[in-house]
Parts: C-alpha cells; sequence; structure tokens
C-alpha cells in the first residue's frame, strides 16, 4: 500500500477521524448558536487534506481556502485553539480574531485560510518564490477548489510559477460545486487538471475519495518540485457532504447524488482496506474513533471555557504601531 508503515496508515485513520469528528461537532455548536459568522465544513473531503500532508514535510508551507478546518487540523493545529478560534475567544489560533475563514499559524507554516476565492494562489506562488531565492528545500502546498479556476489569480498563479519553475503545488478540490453552480455551468473544460497543458507543467487527477491515492500524487509532485523541476497541478475528486457553508440547505443537488457520494466516503472505504487488506483488527479502529471523540469533545469544553479577547485587544493589528 504505496509503502506505508502499520503506524503511519492508523495516523492518517486517526486523522481523517478527527477532522470527521472536528465538523460534526462544530456543525451542532454552529446550531446551538455557540459559533456565529460564516462556516463551511469539509466532512467529505478529509482524504485530499490528510492524504496531501502526509506526502509532504513538517517544514512545507499550507495555504488554504475558507474551508480549511480540515487543512489546519491534518497540518498538526490542536483542536482546541482551532475549536477556540470558531468561538471567537482569545485563546483561538488566531486569537479569536479571524474565525472560521482566517485560521493561521506561522510556526506550523500554515499560512492562512482565505475568504476570497483564489485569493491564496497568489500568496502560494510569492512563497514558493521566496523559497526559491533562498534555496531553500521546502515547497508549498495550495488548496482551493473549483471555483477558483475562472479567477485570473489562477491562471497568473500558474503561469509564473512555471515560468520560475517554483515548488508549488496547486491542489485543486474539486466537489463539482461553486457555492450552488456546477462546475459545467461555470468553467469551459471539465477536466480541470488539464488546466495544466498551457503552462506547460504536469497536471493529473486523482480520487480525492482516496487517501493512499492522494498520498501518492502529491509525494511525487513534491519530489519533483523538491528537485527544482517546478509545479505540478493536482486536480482531487471529491463531495462535501453538506451544503456550500451552514446557511446552505444545498437543495440544488439530488438526494440521489448525495447518497452515491456518501457510499464512497472516505473513511469507511479506507477503514474496509485497513480491515480487509492489512487485517488491521476493528476494535484498534473502534479505539481511535472513542479517542478523537473525547479530543473533540475536550476541544468544545476548552473552547466554552475561554475567555472573550478583551476590548484593549480590538485595535490592535490594525495600524502600524511606530
Amino acid at each position: 500500500m504505496y509503502r506505508l508503515a502499520e503506524d503511519e496508515l492508523l495516523e492518517i485513520y486517526r486523522l481523517m477521524t478527527l477532522i470527521r469528528r472536528f465538523e460534526d461537532k462544530v456543525a451542532e455548536m454552529y446550531t446551538r448558536g455557540k459559533i456565529t459568522g460564516f462556516c463551511h465544513l469539509y466532512a467529505g473531503e478529509e482524504a485530499i487534506a490528510v492524504g496531501a500532508l502526509h506526502g509532504l514535510y513538517d517544514k512545507d508551507y499550507v495555504v488554504s481556502t475558507y474551508r480549511e478546518h480540515g487543512h489546519c487540523l491534518a497540518k498538526g493545529a490542536s483542536p482546541r485553539v482551532v475549536m477556540a478560534e470558531l468561538f471567537g475567544k482569545s485563546t483561538g489560533i488566531s486569537k479569536g480574531r479571524g474565525g472560521s475563514m482566517h485560521l493561521f499559524d506561522p510556526v506550523l507554516r500554515f499560512m492562512g485560510g482565505y475568504a476570497i476565492v483564489g485569493g491564496g494562489l497568489p500568496i502560494a506562488t510569492g512563497l514558493a518564490l521566496s523559497i526559491a531565492y533562498r534555496g531553500d528545500p521546502e515547497v508549498v502546498c495550495c488548496f482551493f477548489g473549483d471555483g477558483a479556476l475562472p479567477q485570473g489569480a489562477f491562471h497568473e498563479s500558474l503561469n509564473m510559477a512555471s515560468l520560475w519553475k517554483l515548488p508549488v503545488i496547486f491542489v485543486c478540490e474539486n466537489n463539482f460545486y461553486g457555492m450552488g453552480t456546477l462546475v459545467q455551468n461555470a468553467i469551459c473544460q471539465e477536466e480541470l487538471y488539464r488546466f495544466a497543458d498551457p503552462y506547460k507543467i504536469p497536471g493529473i487527477r486523482v480520487d480525492g475519495m482516496d487517501v493512499i491515492e492522494v498520498y501518492a500524487a502529491v509525494s511525487e509532485a513534491a519530489a519533483r518540485a523538491r528537485e527544482g523541476k517546478g509545479p505540478s497541478l493536482i486536480e482531487a475528486i471529491t463531495y462535501r457532504f453538506r451544503g456550500h457553508s451552514m446557511s446552505d440547505p444545498a437543495e440544488y443537488r439530488s438526494k440521489r447524488e448525495e447518497r452515491l457520494w456518501q457510499e464512497r466516503d472516505p473513511i469507511k472505504r479506507f477503514r474496509t482496506l485497513l480491515t480487509h487488506e492489512r487485517r488491521i483488527a476493528p476494535s484498534v479502529l473502534d479505539k481511535i474513533d472513542q479517542e478523537e471523540t473525547a479530543v473533540v469533545d475536550d476541544a468544545v469544553k476548552f473552547a466554552d471555557e475561554s475567555p472573550e479577547p478583551p476590548l484593549s485587544e480590538l485595535t490592535k493589528n490594525v495600524y502600524v504601531e511606530e
């Protein structure tokens, strides 16, 4: 199974389970009014974040979108500080200033989620340019949705990254809908990975519900980038199990379509693979399920009991202080 040891496979399962438990709990807390504002959940897409980041090094950079809880957790952020951020508390990863769409931790090299569609693409390209200038071995992994491809920033970023052979991996999470608009109604090329061709970079489409397939594609792209061979474009086919945001009932999708994709649940598929092919006992996975449920419950308790940011913090980091 792509040369992964059992402890690595269990860590992959643990992270996907953590993200799913976390997002389900976020939905509950949002419904209860503990979390407010815009909130976009990642349930159903866990295999992309976990597979991609397992193929990178800790010192590699990640740039995300407004649907970034899963990316941030997979990068190593504490569920406590991410949940506290969603609660708007001072103990949050962005000290309560960012909320759901603006998680940020430079120590982890998680360089932010961005509310502007496609807004992370030029930032990721700039980070890759700085790496190239310094001659460092790191790469940048930039996540974005299918809705970002019509943006000029997508084409400008791919052009510059290709021209200068920058160490950046562009990962398009194609979940078929930009908000409520079907991808075929917004983009002239339905095979999105083919947008790599005009920019003379490798493009590949992978099953975004298969964590090992994502891991293999990103590992190869990262190795290529570290060798100075430039960027890659990976289109990962996936499906969000909830609406675009917590305020979206997703009535534009049929129940049959949702049911068919839920049958391809990436966590259930991976669990079946572990138990059947690697003969891992279901009790081992059940224990992980219970542990991650407890981790998320603890994160909620921590967030709920954390203090609100004081009023004295309101104007900090707004203007440059001399």
